[in-house]
């Protein structure tokens, strides 16, 4: 459990494997939000009794938040830890792939439950899946999921550190995977939620897949999106 920012805070898992057996590193921000409601979950890793012990102390689980269809893998099982907490996932997750009750899809529009705290953009013309990409106002942190990425230098070995080299997925900065450039076949739908994103009076980062970045941030996703942005 590592404080950042203001009611911010994230916590590594567990690698998970993917397609073709490439293992991903993981992780989650919790946010501790005003008033009475309770803590949101972004991207939930494995839970762990020390896991929940350090979530429980910041309150009461309300939100657990899928942000794509890819980030899925333990959202059944803190769904089954906290049945009193709105399970939210992103456009083109199911309930049959997640395993647990969705009850809301994200959209466009300001959610009430933690507009105010969490704003966010849902980027869409992905072929490979649709993210909702959040800005958590007090710590003006961005969380971005799987469409920034820096995968440590030498997580992969053999081919698939050949592969993840030429992916961008362990470039020397963040950068956007290129399977996901390539699949990004409506820019002009692209364009309009990343230009929202780079709207947002960011500071810091945050990526599932990455080292989190605490000055900077919106240089940052400036020079990531740059491809797209031109």
């Amino acid at each position: 459990m590592t404080p950042f920012g203001l009611n911010l805070w994230l916590f590594d898992g567990p690698a998970v494997t993917g397609a073709a057996g490439f293992k991903f590193p993981t992780r989650m921000a919790v946010v501790q939000m005003p008033g009475d409601a309770g803590v949101w979950v972004w991207s939930p890793v494995a839970l762990t009794q020390d896991i929940r012990d350090a979530v429980d102390a910041l309150g009461p689980v309300r939100h657990l938040v899928a942000p794509n269809s890819l980030h899925y893998s333990f959202l059944a099982e803190w769904a089954a830890a906290y049945p009193d907490a709105r399970v939210y996932a992103a456009p083109g997750l199911t309930e049959e792939v997640a395993g647990t009750v969705i009850h809301s899809t994200i959209s466009d529009e300001p959610e009430p439950a933690w507009a105010g705290a969490v704003d966010h953009v849902v980027v869409r013309g992905n072929k490979i899946t649709t993210e909702v990409v959040f800005f958590h106002r007090e710590s003006a942190t961005v969380l971005v999921t799987d469409f920034v990425q820096q995968i440590p230098q030498g997580w992969y070995r053999g081919w698939r550190a050949v592969v993840a080299r030429l992916d961008l997925m362990t470039a020397p900065v963040p950068s956007v995977p290129r399977k996901f450039r390539m699949a990004t076949t409506d820019k002009a739908a692209a364009r309009d939620g990343v230009g929202r994103i780079l709207e947002w009076p960011s500071e810091r980062l945050v990526m599932a897949h990455g080292a989190p970045i605490s000055s900077g941030g919106k240089e940052t996703l400036q020079r990531a999106f740059g491809w797209l942005m031109r």
